[in-house]
């Protein structure tokens, strides 16, 4: 019962919280309490009763030979939680800062040090611990290649060796954000054995020059590779690096790459096959594909047409498409669609076998949160008034969606 409010709480609170303050949080892991940033350190708030405790003092951040402790812009626990990864010094890639300077904070030993430290400054992207928290990826956005670097005697292997301005591992070009939200371009198998990414070929793609007016007296043009009206944008693909082997395979996905885009990739629980979207260029065709390792050969398990053009899941999840909403250990996942003409909540199994969840007519607005355990999904909707939103629940096996919302809340306006 208490799991059950923590949720409650927690969703209740990004629904109704102002987003510039949610923007400065990260939840714990059970829901229950929040990170903050301050100039102590990083803190965890109770917004119960607004109690604070120290979970990382200034103090511990503060390389050897400077004086400041690091700014800490994000972190991550490795799921040990041995190790606690700091992103700082952060810039601006085309609309957010997704690269900068990455450290590791060791609770057991208490040593900080910097991951990528031969790389220029601020420009490591997307660091991730593996499952079993002694290895970190990375993007270099300099060179557009992949790397794992081991924690404990910070030995580096670069896994992909042909990026370039025009070839992109792992990370996107400017279509993929503009167009799906698409940043973080690799994942780490479940078993931490294998790494899959993006790779985008925009080779044949010239550059448009943007005039700068604004930074200096003079001004100067800045290229921006841009594929304009009728011709191709870059061609995707996926490929997959095993740790063991050394080597990189690419993923046998039907269709022509320049002719269609991914903008979801995965790996299923068992880490043995991935699962993708595919669209066409039109984005009025998706398809769902899993792939197994093993034999390279994709099998489409779900495909949606449409007369004008399908939502894909960046517009329902804060215009971030990472992560699969398993359920039933990773034997089915939750899947929205518009094609009967309202924003409905279905589950998909990896045979394709399709069941409706949310049997009402109205649209959800968000997918707030899966509580995969209890069988329950939680998201808002304003099924009556466009100007008032409501939280809803309901079960993973289907039915009518319960108000959560006390009656006597009138809702909020949707942002």
């Amino acid at each position: 019962m208490m799991k059950k409010i923590q949720i409650i709480i927690l969703v209740f609170l990004s629904c109704y919280m102002p987003h510039y303050l949610m923007a400065q949080r990260v939840w714990t892991e059970d829901g229950a309490q929040y990170y903050e940033f301050t100039t102590r350190g990083i803190e965890i708030i109770n917004p119960k009763n607004a109690n604070r405790t120290m979970f990382l003092a200034s103090e511990s951040l503060i390389p050897i030979g400077t004086q400041k402790p690091l700014k800490v812009d994000l972190f991550s626990l490795s799921d040990n939680r041995e190790w606690i990864l700091i992103y700082t010094n952060s810039k601006r890639v085309w609309r957010e800062n997704t690269r900068g300077d990455y450290w590791v904070y060791n609770q057991i030993s208490k040593e900080l040090k910097q991951i990528g430290k031969q790389f220029p400054p601020s420009q490591l992207m997307f660091a991730k611990f593996n499952p079993q928290g002694d290895k970190v990826a990375y993007v270099n956005k300099e060179n557009h290649n992949i790397y794992i670097e081991n924690l404990s005697n910070g030995d580096i292997t670069q896994i992909t060796k042909d990026g370039t301005d025009r070839i992109i591992n792992g990370t996107f070009d400017w279509v993929y954000e503009e167009e799906f939200g698409c940043k973080d371009g690799f994942r780490w198998s479940p078993d931490g054995e294998s790494i899959a990414y993006w790779k985008l070929d925009a080779q044949g793609i010239r550059n448009f020059l943007m005039i700068n007016n604004t930074d200096s007296i003079y001004s100067y043009t800045i290229p921006i590779e841009y594929p304009k009206v009728g011709q191709s944008p870059s061609a995707s693909s996926i490929w997959t690096y095993q740790l063991a082997t050394e080597s990189n395979t690419k993923i046998n996905i039907p269709g022509d790459p320049y002719q269609h885009y991914i903008p979801r990739m995965e790996w299923c629980l068992d880490s043995k096959q991935l699962i993708l979207q595919q669209l066409n260029r039109k984005q009025n065709e998706s398809k769902i594909f899993t792939v197994a390792l093993q034999s390279n050969k994709a099998n489409n398990i779900h495909t949606e047409k449409s007369d004008s053009w399908i939502d894909i899941k960046a517009r329902w999840n804060n215009n971030n498409p990472a992560g699969w909403d398993w359920i039933q250990q990773g034997k089915a996942f939750i899947w929205v669609s518009e094609k009967d003409g309202w924003r409905k909540i279905y589950q998909v199994d990896l045979m394709g076998n399709e069941k409706l969840i949310t049997k009402a007519d109205y649209d959800i607005i968000n997918f707030d949160f899966l509580d995969s355990k209890n069988k329950t999904i939680y998201f808002t909707a304003s099924p009556d008034n466009a100007t008032q939103k409501y939280l809803y629940s309901v079960s993973t096996e289907g039915g009518t969606p319960k108000r959560l919302t006390p009656a006597s809340y009138t809702g909020n306006r949707p942002l």
